[in-house]
């Protein structure tokens, strides 16, 4: 879809709605709820299937526990989140159910997203779940979830949901009408953009950083995510959900928000998640003639331009390959283990079966399974 002219023709839609569209003051408001719910109504009235990320669990918990402010402490997040699910998940369910909408929780930490197979069993359970009629209600487990598992705030959940579901518009409600050239906090007169073909280095310095009160993210964290689908061949929108009506207009074509086209280079489902979602294993480091197979040619990685490496990764586990500089250079799929590596690297393909006693395949990453981010 690279026109807002296209987006009535979606019949899938990932919406993710910060916290700020739930809570007034760092409690629930079911107002608001009903509101959005009514929208997704009509949604579903159109035959577009819908998936909601939401927010709102920890801001919920604050304002359950009756705490000053958002805590700062793991623990207490997760604490917050537990006791603030609960009403979260009870004003979805009965707001939804005011249109006759039913819904269904899922709860995702980066562990469930970076494993391939639980990956595909997440996106066969949601995909069932809205062929039967269901709205999924996605949120990350902040309750197990340890600080290097999270998957960090729900706009990056949202884009990987997003992906996996292989939805046709990723549509991302905030306190914020969109993107602007500059600070509209600071400059009155910034200009909001409406349209972004490419985000470059320029577009995310607009973005800026940091997030609101009750949330994790802010706009940086939403353009990186429209910049991951857009690498996905996916578009996205990022919108005030405080607009009347908006996500039906939003479908409608109308220019509200920042639209972020799809990339035309785009990558396959699996090579998405393997750039996006799965967790490295290990290290590879490999010499300047690897580098230039990988990089400029695009070329498998094979055992004679393996110099060291490190970590314990076993067959399948994604490796992150770096150059003679230790820049990082990519993510693959390694078809030996650590210790067969160790035994290969350095030697060509046809002694892989004289060093081991048998050969998996000629390389240690193949093509279809590696990717190659941006030459340092």
């Amino acid at each position: 879809m690279r026109n807002r002219s296209e987006f009535k023709k979606a019949r899938r839609v990932v919406i993710k709605i910060g916290s700020s569209q739930l809570c007034e003051k760092e409690v629930i408001s079911f107002d608001r709820f009903r509101a959005l719910a009514n929208q997704v109504a009509q949604i579903r009235r159109r035959g577009i299937e819908v998936v909601l990320v939401t927010s709102g669990a920890v801001a919920a918990g604050v304002g359950k526990l009756g705490l000053a402010s958002r805590p700062k402490t793991l623990i207490l997040k997760q604490v917050c989140a537990s006791a603030g699910q609960v009403s979260l998940m009870t004003a979805w369910d009965k707001a939804l159910g005011v249109f006759d909408l039913k819904c269904a929780q899922i709860l995702l930490t980066a562990e469930d997203l970076a494993d391939r197979r639980r990956f595909l069993n997440a996106r066969n359970t949601m995909i069932s779940l809205v062929e039967m009629g269901l709205i999924p209600i996605v949120n990350e487990n902040d309750t197990v979830a340890v600080e290097e598992l999270k998957v960090g705030d729900n706009d990056t959940l949202g884009s990987m949901v997003a992906s996996l579901v292989e939805a046709d518009l990723f549509i991302n409600l905030t306190d914020s009408d969109g993107l602007y050239e500059t600070d509209p906090r600071t400059d009155p007169q910034a200009a909001l953009l409406k349209e972004v073909g490419e985000v470059t280095d320029e577009i995310l310095k607009k973005a800026g950083d940091g997030g609101g009160p009750l949330g994790t993210g802010g706009m940086h964290t939403k353009v990186v995510a429209a910049s991951r689908l857009s690498e996905r061949g996916l578009a996205s929108l990022i919108a005030n959900g405080r607009t009347r009506d908006v996500l039906g207009r939003l479908i409608d074509g109308e220019e509200l928000g920042t639209f972020f086209k799809p990339s035309k280079n785009q990558r396959k489902a699996k090579k998405h998640w393997l750039a996006f979602a799965a967790r490295p294993k290990g290290t590879l480091v490999i010499d300047q003639g690897a580098v230039e197979a990988l990089v400029d040619k695009g070329k498998s990685l094979l055992p004679g331009g393996v110099t060291s490496l490190n970590g314990l990764f076993d067959v399948g586990d994604p490796v992150t390959i770096v150059n003679p500089n230790l820049d990082e250079l990519g993510i693959g799929l390694s078809n030996y283990s650590a210790p067969e590596v160790e035994k290969i690297k350095g030697h060509p393909s046809a002694q892989i079966e004289s060093l081991l006693g048998y050969s998996h395949s000629d390389e240690i990453i193949h093509r279809d399974n590696l990717v190659i981010f941006k030459a340092p």
